[in-house]
Formats: C-alpha cells, sequence, structure tokens
C-alpha cells in the first residue's frame, strides 16, 4: 500500500483543522475536517483557486440558508429547496464541484439543526467550515510542495520506454496480438494522466520573471515532449494494424523498416536521457544523422518497389500510412531535439533542469 502526497497532505490538514477548531472553540469541530478534506488539491495554484471558490460557494450557500430559516423555518422541503436553489446559483457562476458540494454541506449543516440564536449559530458553523479550508490551504502551502517538473518528466520517460518496447517488439514479429491489444487502452489512460501532469506544471506560478521565462521555455520543450510521444503511439497502433500487410512486403524493406524504428527509438531515448544531463550533445547529434540517412534510404526503396512493380498499387497503399507515420515522427523528433539544442545553448545560466533523481515510493 502506497501513501502519496495528496493523501498525506489530506491527513495533515484534517488533524490541523481539528485541533484548530478545537482551540478556538469552533464546534463540532469535524466540521472544519470535512471541508480540509474537500478543499485540498494537487498543487498550490489549484488549492488557491479552490479556497476562493470555496468562499464564494459558501458564502452563496451559507446566505440562502439563512434567508430560507428566516423566511419558511426548517422544515426538510424548505432544506431541499434551499439546496436547489444553491445548485442552480452556483452552477450558473460555473465554479467547481468540490465547491458546489461543500456548500450543500454547508446549506444542510445550517438548516438542519434549529436553534434559538440562528444567526449565531449560522455564524459558527460557517466560520467552522471556512476554517477547515483555510487548514487545506496552509498544508498544501507549506508541506510536501509538489514537484509536477519531476513528476512529469519521469512519466513522460515512462510512457515512452513502454511505448518504444512494443515498436521493437512487433517490428521483430515477437509479440502475440492479444497482449498489444490490451497494451494499447492502457497506454492511451497513461496519455491522458500525462496530460494531467502538464496543465498541473503549467499552472504552476512562478513569482519572479527570470523564472517565468524560464518556465515558459520548459513548457515548449515539454510539449514537443508529449507531441512526440503521441506520435510513437500513433505508429505504433499503426504497425499493429497495419502488420499483417508489412509482412507481405519484400524482405529488405521490412528489415530497413525495423532499422529505421530502431535508429528512431533510439534518437528518442537519447534525446529524453540529454534534458537530464544524461547524454551529450554530440551523441545525438551523430543519432540524428543516421536517423536522416535511414529516411531517405526508407523513402527511396519504398517509392523504387512501386516504379519497378515489385509491390501492387494495393499493397503500396496500405503501407503508406506506416511510412507516413515513421516520417512524422521523425520530423517531430528533430523539432524536440532542435528546442532542446536552443535550450541548452542560451541563456544557459537561466534555463536550470530542476529533475529529482526517481525514488521508489
Amino acid at each position: 500500500m502506497r501513501l502519496g502526497a495528496r493523501i498525506l497532505k489530506t491527513g495533515l490538514a484534517i488533524v490541523l483543522a481539528l485541533y484548530t477548531a478545537a482551540w478556538l472553540g469552533l464546534e463540532p469541530a469535524f466540521y472544519a475536517a470535512i471541508s480540509a478534506t474537500f478543499a485540498i488539491q494537487p498543487s498550490i495554484f489549484k488549492t488557491y483557486k479552490t479556497i476562493l471558490e470555496q468562499i464564494q460557494a459558501n458564502f452563496i450557500g451559507a446566505s440562502i440558508a439563512v434567508l430560507f430559516v428566516t423566511i419558511f423555518g426548517h422544515d426538510p422541503i424548505v432544506i431541499g429547496a434551499a439546496v436547489m436553489f444553491s445548485i442552480a446559483i452556483i452552477l450558473k457562476l460555473k465554479l467547481e464541484a468540490s465547491a458546489l458540494s461543500l456548500a450543500i454541506v454547508t446549506v444542510i449543516i445550517i438548516m438542519g439543526n434549529p436553534h434559538e440564536q440562528f444567526l449565531l449559530y449560522a455564524s459558527e458553523r460557517f466560520a467552522t467550515i471556512m476554517l477547515g479550508v483555510g487548514a487545506a490551504f496552509i498544508v498544501n502551502l507549506l508541506f510536501l510542495p509538489p514537484k509536477h517538473e519531476t513528476r512529469l518528466y519521469y512519466k513522460t520517460a515512462d510512457i515512452t520506454e513502454e511505448t518504444i518496447r512494443w515498436i521493437r517488439l512487433i517490428t521483430r514479429h515477437e509479440l502475440n496480438q492479444s497482449s498489444i491489444k490490451r497494451e494499447i487502452p492502457l497506454i492511451n489512460e497513461q496519455l491522458i494522466k500525462l496530460d494531467n501532469y502538464y496543465l498541473l506544471y503549467k499552472e504552476e506560478r512562478s513569482y519572479f520573471k527570470k523564472e517565468k521565462l524560464t518556465k515558459a521555455r520548459k513548457l515548449v520543450v515539454f510539449k514537443q515532449m508529449i507531441v512526440s510521444l503521441k506520435k510513437a503511439v500513433m505508429l505504433l497502433k499503426a504497425l499493429d494494424r497495419y502488420e499483417n500487410e508489412l509482412t507481405l512486403m519484400p524482405e529488405r524493406l521490412q528489415k530497413l523498416i525495423q532499422q529505421q524504428l530502431d535508429h528512431l527509438t533510439d534518437y528518442h531515448d537519447r534525446i529524453l536521457l540529454r534534458y537530464v544531463g544524461k547524454v551529450n550533445t554530440q551523441l545525438t547529434d551523430d543519432m540524428a544523422e543516421e536517423v536522416d540517412e535511414g529516411r531517405e534510404s526508407l523513402t527511396d526503396l519504398f517509392m523504387d518497389l512501386y516504379d519497378h512493380n515489385e509491390i501492387s498499387r494495393e499493397q503500396w497503399l496500405r503501407v503508406l500510412p506506416i511510412i507516413s507515420h515513421i516520417t512524422e515522427y521523425n520530423e517531430h523528433l528533430e523539432h524536440l531535439d532542435i528546442l532542446l539544442e536552443s535550450f541548452f545553448s542560451y541563456h544557459q545560466s537561466d534555463n536550470t533542469v530542476d529533475i529529482e533523481e526517481r525514488t521508489e515510493d
């Protein structure tokens, strides 16, 4: 069983909310714990955004609760109507689901307990709930700040490594179809998570101009890393789809495709390692030359086979998508390599990479 940073931060936020509520004499303290659970977020910026929306939503919910109790009383039908009215307003304002959920809890808590000094009671309940939101923000700000750049890099590297492994296996006809059919949907799911990591990293706020410029350059590099990876996944899907057609091609074309993909996948792997300083520039330059030569040889052979009637027009059209994906994959890798060259060649004192060594979770 693994305890991630968000799980640990949620526990810390609940503890802080409970102790603070007890110290301030706000009862029941578990209301603060509930709101802290809703408010914890995976990044400081998201927590800041959430706390603003929580304040708005809870103020709306508390105001409606007080208004409905004052006019109509505490009947269950009134509580239900107040909840529906609150939902309608919050949805109209397009606040997040977590803010909506906590606002509903606020309405029910305030309206569900008739009290002689209702306004004082409502104010205390509102303060208790907002205390939990504040506790979540403090914990997220001070404890275990997320390393989104590190997470983004390793997630990209892991999916790339997995995709490259399958590309090499499928070009050597060393896998069964059932395994690749199961794996491709899993890779698609991982790409969705990767996009989320990228958004979290993009949303991280930098407080100095120098940091903002460096962050902007890194975002460009990471965006191209993800685009190149997605192109590799598309290539894998094409190889899987047209594998039978590929096996009917002349052996020298199959051999050349395998060689070119070996060059490309090695090139891709080395580019990612270069970002963290594990591969020097000369090595990637040498591999780029091999890739260019391989691309020319592959496209020339593919066209010659058709020109000399060694393959039919139907065969040529069936294999064309694979050649097209290989060419596009090549172009995206070259673009990524150029971006990295620019990143490390200019503003060397500013463009620092902050990737921590991978540790066991």
